[in-house]
């Protein structure tokens, strides 16, 4: 599988050096990263919308302290891995307090590195998302449910938007509800079936997802998919 890692870090220095040791590790244990950089928390909170699966976060960035920075995010996705890079050792402790999976101190060694990595694969591994599969017109195709933005039945087929496109099968919304059962997924209105992570606005009788597209929610649906986001966004 393709594991998605994201370095938020403002020395291009410092950057270079952890994308070098991600795509060395790569290499080693035979495994694939899709990596993306940041130089500074707004454009990477910007473009954040639950789409990584492990964070390496420096602690001192311009305009917003890293730690700020992951308590904004948790609001978001709750099971990211983060772990805090930071030549300031006396700030790791308080990374537990926005449930941070590891830290490493500055100056990064590529041994130690590799140790933290290891864990941190690990820990996704046993905890990582469920994955369900489809029937296309003339295949099968597996989707992450991480990535399903929403699920829509349009004229007796279920659309999957995700983020690599939209992908569709025959069949009925209930048939989706059941797929996706034990992940965090709500229904709006009797034709969409919403992944909450990507819920980013609420309004009166619409949602907006990551993206921004709109939503209608409907009257009778309101009050259970109302409940069933403040219930996310607890960590219930």
């Amino acid at each position: 599988m393709n594991y998605r890692v994201c370095v938020v870090e403002d020395n291009k220095e410092h950057s270079d050096r952890l994308v070098s040791f991600i795509r060395k590790y790569g290499q080693e244990r035979g495994k694939e990263f899709n990596v993306s950089v940041y130089g500074d928390a707004l454009s990477f909170l910007d473009e954040f919308y639950g789409n990584f699966d492990i964070i390496f976060m420096d602690i001192e960035l311009p305009f917003r302290n890293g730690m700020d920075v992951v308590k904004q995010i948790r609001e978001k996705d709750k099971k990211v891995i983060v772990i805090f890079v930071t030549n300031m050792a006396q700030y790791a402790v308080k990374g537990y307090e926005v449930d941070a999976f590891d830290f490493i101190v500055k100056p990064v060694f590529y041994s130690a590195f590799a140790i933290k990595l290891d864990r941190a694969i690990e820990r996704f591994e046993t905890t990582r998302d469920k994955e369900i599969w489809i029937n296309e017109r003339n295949n099968k195709r597996r989707l992450r449910t991480s990535e399903i933005k929403y699920a829509e039945v349009l004229h007796h087929n279920v659309v999957y938007h995700t983020l690599g496109g939209d992908y569709t099968t025959y069949g009925q919304l209930k048939d989706a509800v059941v797929q996706l059962g034990d992940a965090p997924f709500a229904l709006c209105n009797r034709c969409f079936l919403v992944n909450l992570q990507y819920v980013t606005a609420i309004e009166e009788f619409s949602l907006t997802i990551a993206g921004g597209e709109k939503l209608q929610i409907s009257r009778n649906k309101k009050k259970s998919f109302l409940k069933s986001l403040n219930e996310y966004l607890g960590g219930k």
